[in-house]
């Protein structure tokens, strides 16, 4: 037997297909025959397979070796240039990584609020359009009947979690970020004070360094952060100078300064903390702690807070809001009206309906939406960010205003409007949400219930283009369609089995 004319050596570990020899008795076609019986191979192998199998069997390289007359050789070479142009669409690369189709896009940045198809590619928004092709997405979920919204900013949250530290500050207390944020559609949490000037390299190392979840800080004013015993009250560890230049010197994570949990009667922390935000040009957070008639919270936000600072625990019921005849009192207008931010921070204790459903009703609704997440509220009234953004809907609240208020709000709140939004070349970092419909109740931080209609699910997050969270496999082909499966998903959307970091925002914009 003569050696063979053309060999074709499409390696079969890499494409599935099994390489067939062209012998001299075949003709002069059989190069061309070889190329199209493997192409209609890999066209029918490639349906109802995963995005992977595909792109393995696109990089298959047909190695053809010629032993023929000089004129053979050109006129099937011709043939062969011929039919590789005619069947390159078949081999090209998809123009986005995922696509999530169908879906009624909320996206209050761009005053979008209708269906729309969102893609993504290498971890970004690549289109927000009306009918994008499925063909032209490595996955395409249908998001028919869901709410396509930014990732969730949780604003108010303690993830400074570990076994060395105490209390919220490297202790039990706090929650790992991954154990609690993806699952509900939040993406960044801001953890409001765990750490301050002397634990805060510790925090970065063990959580905010290693977490899938992006984690910004509120650096404490107290050079400890929250250990929960007498450090907190400590005026002489509230640095200003060493705060603030702490955070210069990490502004692509600290975006503020906290002040908490003080118990004494003067202004000390309070002024220390607005200095320490002066100096490095961010925000201040105020959790008033104790209430006391010497440092009254009228002139906390009318006198002491800057336009832009925030107040936490907005709907505590110390805090002075209603009226003997339960009328929201004026000068909580007038702080708002001087630029001072009131976020929820639900907490364990820090949130009442008694004082949340007349101020919304009465059209004071909180600026940004947050859990302040811990141990001793994740499994009390709070539960999660869903669950506190679901209250709000059922006190009358639009989603629309209830998404506002969860991610371009608190984006704006801490100078990173690189997130929060669904512009083209933004980070893809997007919720999936449900609104059911039902009967449902929830829970204020002191026990009491409300009764609703509604309540919010995630079905699926996406962290910087990756899916990280698919409640109900969206995403996922059936099982008994697959055959002899192995690992399933592709690398370019599919980050639900770990790894993977956030991508970078840097500084403030």
């Amino acid at each position: 037997m003569e050696p063979p004319r053309t060999v074709t050596t499409p390696t079969p570990l890499i494409t599935g297909l099994t390489p067939r020899l062209a012998y001299k008795a075949d003709g002069d076609e059989a190069v061309t025959l070889v190329v199209a019986a493997a192409a209609t191979a890999l066209v029918a192998a490639s349906a109802g397979e995963s995005a992977a199998v595909r792109r393995r069997r696109r990089r298959v390289v047909f190695m053809t070796v010629h032993y023929m007359t000089p004129g053979v050789m050109m006129v099937s070479g011709m043939r062969f240039l011929v039919f590789l142009l005619s069947v390159s669409p078949l081999f090209a690369q998809p123009k986005y990584d995922l696509l999530l189709k169908g879906g009624h896009v909320i996206d209050p940045k761009n005053k979008i609020g209708d269906v729309r198809d969102v893609a993504i590619r290498d971890g970004l928004i690549a289109a927000v359009e009306r009918d994008i092709p499925a063909v032209e997405a490595r996955r395409t979920v249908n998001a028919a009947g869901l709410f396509v919204t930014p990732g969730l900013i949780d604003l108010h949250a303690h993830v400074f979690s570990g076994t060395e530290g105490v209390g919220l500050a490297g202790g039990d207390s706090s929650i790992h970020p991954d154990a609690f944020a993806l699952r509900v559609g939040v993406t960044t949490v801001v953890d409001a004070g765990s750490s301050g000037r002397r634990n805060f390299a510790h925090f970065k190392k063990t959580v905010i360094d290693r977490a899938r979840t992006r984690v910004l800080v509120l650096l404490n004013i107290g050079g400890a952060g929250m250990p929960g015993d007498a450090h907190e009250q400590d005026v002489s560890d509230m640095d200003a100078k060493a705060a603030a230049d702490l955070a210069i010197a990490n502004r692509d994570t600290i975006v503020g300064i906290k002040v908490a949990h003080y118990r004494g009667p003067d202004w000390t922390p309070v002024e220390r903390g607005v200095e320490a935000g002066t100096l490095a040009n961010i925000p201040v957070m105020i959790d008033f702690g104790e209430f006391r008639p010497e440092r009254p919270f009228q002139e906390l936000v009318l006198r002491k807070l800057r336009p832009g600072d925030i107040y936490t625990h907005a709907f505590y019921v110390p805090v002075p809001m209603l009226d003997e005849k339960g009328k929201l009192l004026p000068y909580l207008f007038e702080a708002r009206k001087r630029g001072v931010l009131f976020d929820v921070g639900h907490g364990g204790a820090a949130f009442e309906f008694r004082q949340a459903a007349p101020a919304v009703k009465q059209g004071f609704p909180p600026d940004s939406i947050s859990t302040d997440v811990h141990s001793g509220s994740l499994n009390a009234g709070m539960k999660d960010q869903l669950n506190v953004m679901s209250k709000f809907l059922n006190m009358g609240m639009t989603l629309d205003d209830v998404i506002y208020r969860s991610t371009w709000n608190p984006a704006r709140i801490i100078h990173r409007e690189q997130i929060g939004h669904l512009s083209v070349g933004a980070i893809a970092d997007i919720a999936v949400l449900r609104v059911e419909k039902g009967q449902f109740a929830y829970v204020d931080s002191w026990g009491a219930r409300m009764d609703g209609g509604q309540r919010l699910t995630a079905e699926l997050t996406v962290a910087s283009g990756r899916v990280v969270y698919d409640l109900n496999g969206r995403t996922r082909d059936s099982w008994d369609r697959l055959g002899k499966y192995q690992a399933q998903g592709d690398a370019s959307w599919d980050g639900s089995r770990g790894g993977g970091r956030p991508k970078a925002i840097g500084g403030p914009k």
